[in-house]
């Protein structure tokens, strides 16, 4: 009788077979048999009436008919989960061939290239690049530069004091040049470059800033003289403005330096002829520079009877307006995306 059974299940499995199409099809059918009241969980709980001399036969031959049944679960699951899958990839194809979206890129800021560009020509002859606080001390920004109190670069009009006259926000990075010099402590030669945000009381316009990218650069050494600063000036403006540009140093005054000169370059937009970028001169002057002063080398401990040495110093803004031919500076610090338009990505690149 029980045989019997077995071999009616056997047969209706095989009949069930062919009617599954799809998934629901082949969950009703594991529920007809396996589910909690299904045909061969019945046949499962028969066993316990069994003689004990047949139990083990009719246990097997049960085993067999669910592990025929699950293997063609199995099988058929993978089956039917195989074709939807290839349905969905055939009904939603995309054609790789069709250009992509276009998306808005911005460009590299204008100033952190034309900074960066400038710290990799001086890397190259072997300065360091290094920084300092914008927050600073009166003595470091104005004290050990050789500018004593009662000087007009001190005035409350010019300076952005933040507490008494002592604390202040930084008027240029100069005090990153004493700092450096301070490390020295007059024993090694020094070469650096100092980028980085001032700030001095200024109405803002299309040529001023109350805050402004600095580049300013030091070499400490033996036997410096003005031609070794004209030779490096001249190796930044050409790699800046062109092979062609030509530098001029003319007397300037400055606390800091002694001789100090107002450096300036031949028009690279005219060559010299005159245009609207030289203001009709043919010449564009870039940067301060001089010898450093004997007061400021002995202040950071450097004997002025042993080292000399040379400074600089330029604005980033004013290289990028002559560079790019930009008439507005507050461009640079505008979060106006259409402005991105002028700065072309592949030429800043």
């Amino acid at each position: 009788m029980e045989n019997k059974k077995i071999e009616e299940v056997k047969n209706l499995i095989e009949q069930d077979k062919s009617t599954v199409t799809n998934l629901k099809n082949l969950n009703d059918l594991k529920v007809k048999y396996l589910g909690k009241k299904g045909i061969i969980s019945e046949l499962t709980s028969e066993i316990k009436n069994i003689p004990n001399e047949e139990k083990k036969n009719f246990g097997q031959k049960v085993n067999e008919i669910r592990n025929i049944f699950n293997d063609f679960y199995k099988k058929k699951k993978e089956e039917i989960e195989t074709d939807i899958l290839n349905e969905k990839l055939s009904s939603e194809t995309i054609d790789i061939s069709l250009p992509a979206t276009k998306i808005r890129q911005g460009a590299p800021n204008i100033l952190e290239k034309l900074i960066e560009e400038v710290e990799e020509v001086f890397m190259s002859m072997g300065y360091d690049v290094v920084d300092g606080p914008e927050v600073e001390e009166d003595k470091y920004n104005f004290e050990m530069l050789n500018i004593p109190k009662g000087h007009p670069a001190r005035d409350a009009q010019d300076t952005f004091y933040i507490k008494g006259e002592e604390i202040l926000l930084r008027s240029q990075t100069s005090p990153v040049q004493v700092r450096t010099m301070l490390k020295g402590k007059g024993e090694i030669p020094i070469r650096v470059i100092c980028p980085g945000k001032t700030y001095r009381r200024d109405d803002d316009d299309a040529t001023h800033s109350h805050q402004f990218m600095q580049i300013e650069g030091l070499l400490i050494d033996h036997d410096i003289s003005l031609s070794d600063l004209k030779g490096t000036i001249d190796v930044i403006v050409k790699k800046l403005f062109g092979e062609k540009v030509e530098t001029r140093f003319r007397p300037s005054y400055y606390q800091f330096t002694e001789p100090s000169v107002e450096v300036d370059i031949s028009c690279f937009n005219c060559n010299g002829d005159g245009c609207h970028i030289c203001k009709h001169t043919g010449w564009i002057t870039i940067a301060g520079a001089g010898i450093v002063h004997p007061n400021v080398l002995k202040m950071s401990g450097y004997d002025p009877k042993n080292w000399s040495g040379f400074a600089f110093g330029f604005g980033a803004e004013r290289m990028a307006m002559l560079k790019y031919d930009i008439e507005d500076c507050r461009i640079f610090y505008n979060t106006d995306l259409r402005e991105s338009k002028f700065f072309d990505r592949k030429e800043a690149e």
